[in-house]
């Protein structure tokens, strides 16, 4: 679980590095035109822009998020492979922007693909590790037998 964090974080940190490097604020290279840009945002809210007045609450919620994926880790409560792979996945993730947040008071977006709002790669981490992690506990689920009349 740590190693998928440490990639996912570093690679994000990475990524995020480069874009605030190379680019100004709100510039936008086509990859493929019209379908994927990279476009540099400073999102001040949570996903997609919400609530861009709320980072003091982001940053509690974040920190809570990252503290009990520990705890629960800690405590051996998550025995599944599949399932330590969506938690680190979830905390690379969640400490990717937090980073974000306490460094520049923003989180920084730049994958554009212009039908979604600009994301970046923590925010693909908590997404997939999420949705992942509902689908692996869903399937894990004991299936009610059928009775035969």
């Amino acid at each position: 679980m740590y190693l998928i964090t440490l990639i996912l974080l570093s690679v994000d940190q990475f990524s995020k590095y480069i874009i605030r490097q190379k680019m100004s604020l709100a510039e936008s290279i086509p990859i493929i035109k019209s379908v994927f840009h990279i476009t540099y945002v400073e999102n001040r809210g949570i996903a997609f822009g919400l609530f861009p007045q709320g980072s003091s609450l982001f940053i509690v919620i974040s920190l809570i998020i990252i503290l009990g994926i520990i705890f629960f880790e800690r405590k051996k409560v998550i025995k599944s492979l599949k399932e330590r792979f969506c938690l680190g996945l979830i905390l690379g993730g969640a400490l990717g922007n937090l980073i974000d947040r306490l460094r520049f008071g923003f989180v920084i977006d730049f994958l554009d693909f212009r039908i979604w709002p600009v994301f970046n790669l923590a925010d693909s981490g908590v997404c997939i590790g999420g949705i992942l992690m509902v689908f692996f506990l869903l399937r894990k689920r004991p299936r009610k037998e059928r009775t035969v009349a």
